[in-house]
């Protein structure tokens, strides 16, 4: 069997809740701003995927399969997301 493409897990990252919440926790630590400022819930699925699109540099989820650059920097997305992840658990989240 072989694992889903880059587009598809792409897709199915931005449906993700987790992910999204990963993404407010990461704008509030990036940009120094308050909960108040970044509530939980904050990003939507559209978010997502324009955050996913504009971190590999394309204009297409797509394109995460056909270029290596683009691939590279999903991957360490999903990665650091990933690591955030464990992180949240230790901390009794």
């Amino acid at each position: 069997m072989t694992s889903a493409s880059r587009t598809t897990r792409a897709v199915m990252l931005g449906q993700n809740p987790d992910f999204r919440l990963y993404l407010d926790h990461a704008v509030r630590a990036r940009k120094g701003l308050t909960h108040d400022v970044v509530p939980d819930g904050t990003h939507s699925e559209t978010d997502a995927a324009d955050f996913i699109r504009k971190a590999c540099g394309v204009n297409s989820r797509a394109r995460l399969d056909s270029s290596h650059s683009a691939a590279q920097m999903f991957d360490r997305i999903v990665s650091d997301y990933q690591a955030w992840k464990r992180r949240q658990g230790r901390a009794g989240r």
